[in-house]
Parts: C-alpha cells; structure tokens; sequence
C-alpha cells in the first residue's frame, strides 16, 4: 500500500504565503533551492532533526512553490510515496488517469512525479533512491 507522505501547496506570494502559515500554525519553514534558480519552501508541521527530517510520528511535512512557475499544480497536492514511479505512472493511464509530469529527478533524494486522476485531480507521486 502506498503511504501519503508528502503535501505541497503553490502560492501567488511565497513570503506571503510563508508568512501566513509561519504565524497561524506556528511551521517551521526553510529554503530548497532548486537548478532552476527557483526558490522550493519546505514546511515542517512538526518537529524535525539537522536534516529536515520528522523528529516525531503524526506529521507530514510539505512544500511550497510558485505558482505559475515550472511545477503543474495550481491547487494543493497530496503526494505518495511509491515503490516504482515507472510502474505508478503505468498503472495510472491504465487506471484512467493521466501523466502530467512525468518523471523528474531530485539529485539524493528520489524521483517525483505529477499525475492527474479520474477525477481531474492532480496528486504527486515520489520514489526514494534505494539507500545501500
């Protein structure tokens, strides 16, 4: 079973945006740059390590983006975490849904995608690189 993992949320004004979600739920937020030059915000909804990584069970942490910029979403996504983003991607046009991003690397860290559902919705898949 897949698990959601991962929310992300695109705004108009990032340090607007940033600000509204830093003062009215009191998360954490910090700077990914991206190769594109681009800013990604990450949000932390609980308390996380040195690495930005959840100190605690119960939270999902997030990103925030441009809107209009080079990720698809123009609403709120929830992403899962999947085994095989290739066979995710298939079993999602077999299914009736649609690719509207397909795979992209995020160096260290994994594979992401954006696919659409049968109902329009576009929900982000993610695939971690196998540690050794």
């Amino acid at each position: 079973m897949d698990k959601v993992q991962h929310f992300e949320i695109p705004a108009d004004d990032l340090a607007r945006a940033r600000a509204f979600y830093e003062t009215t739920f009191g998360w954490k937020t910090s700077d990914f740059p991206m190769a594109d030059g681009s800013t990604y915000v990450g949000l932390h909804t609980g308390p996380t390590d040195d690495k930005n990584m959840l100190e605690e069970k119960g939270f999902i942490n997030g990103g925030m983006f441009k809107r209009g910029g080079n990720f698809p979403p123009t609403s709120p996504v929830i992403t899962m975490v999947v085994q095989d983003i290739d066979a995710s991607l298939q079993k999602t046009e077999s299914n009736g849904g649609s690719t509207v991003l397909g795979k992209q690397e995020i160096p260290g860290m994994g594979y992401y995608a954006y696919v659409k559902d049968t109902e329009g919705n576009t929900v982000g898949l993610f695939q971690e690189i196998k540690k050794s």
